[in-house]
């Protein structure tokens, strides 16, 4: 039953960091700044060295790239607000900026696990049938496979966030979040989502576990092959290519899957 006798609400109020006092929130204000900023310049630096330098243009960077585009944009949709609320006591946000912010954030994270499939598909190419890998990954394979990682991210983001607001929202306007996020949206509305909650939880599931697991198949026949490979140096070798992208799915899924595949809570 919807809960009755509520003004509706127009704007929410960022929990967030309020719990801080103000010379805390000040040094995680300068931490939090410090890592954005180097983020931006990391990311920026990549982009500068592959546009530089033509022997890397190839698969391999070229999702590289797209990734950190995408990473960059990732970061531009949560933390300048959140760097806002910590130094200013009216972290109020409106409907419009909250929908906004939650379709961007999930555009561009669902694009990211996709990319890192098709970096995954583009190491298993590489190592499993690298003499026919630059036939099978041309440029109009790369392109298509970017493309529809940013279609997948964007046609998501559009259902989720067209469901999450045709909810009513009254009573309580305050997120329990820095940012506008699914679940502690969800937590305010006076209707039951039930229903909502359980396609947002369909949803998590195929945009993180079929990834996953496509990245887990593309690794099994990886290291298969890498263990037929007779010279320890050769092997090695191989073994390298795939670590930094190995390391990067780790720690993007480790974190997303927390996020999102956890039980829900009931206090």
């Amino acid at each position: 039953m919807p809960r009755l006798n509520f003004t509706a609400v127009t704007e929410f109020i960022f929990e967030g960091f309020s719990i801080f006092g103000w010379q805390h929130r000040l040094f995680l204000f300068g931490v939090f700044l410090v890592l954005y900023l180097l983020t931006l310049a990391s990311n920026a630096i990549i982009l500068t060295v592959i546009h530089l330098n033509r022997q890397l243009h190839t698969p391999m960077y070229f999702f590289l790239s797209v990734l950190s585009i995408s990473e960059t944009c990732y970061t531009v949709a949560i933390i300048p607000r959140m760097l806002s609320s910590l130094l200013n006591s009216q972290r109020v946000i409106s409907i419009p900026d909250c929908a906004t912010q939650l379709f961007f954030y999930l555009t561009f994270g669902i694009n990211n696990c996709f990319l890192l499939t098709a970096m995954g598909y583009d190491r298993y190419v590489a190592i499993c049938n690298p003499l026919r890998y630059s036939v099978i990954m041309g440029k109009k394979t790369c392109i298509q496979l970017a493309s529809g990682s940013w279609s997948i991210g964007l046609s998501t983001a559009i259902i989720q966030v067209s469901s999450v607001f045709s909810l009513p929202f009254c009573g309580t306007n305050i997120i329990s979040h820095f940012f506008c996020d699914i679940r502690p949206l969800m937590k305010l509305s006076c209707a039951d989502t039930t229903i909502k909650e359980f396609i947002t939880l369909l949803i998590s599931l195929c945009v993180l576990v079929l990834p996953m697991v496509l990245i887990f198949i593309s690794y099994v026949l990886i290291v298969t092959t890498i263990l037929k490979i007779a010279s320890a140096e050769g092997r090695k070798k191989a073994f390298a290519t795939c670590a930094s992208h190995l390391t990067v799915v780790i720690v993007h899924y480790g974190c997303t899957s927390f996020i999102y595949l956890k039980p829900k809570s009931h206090n």
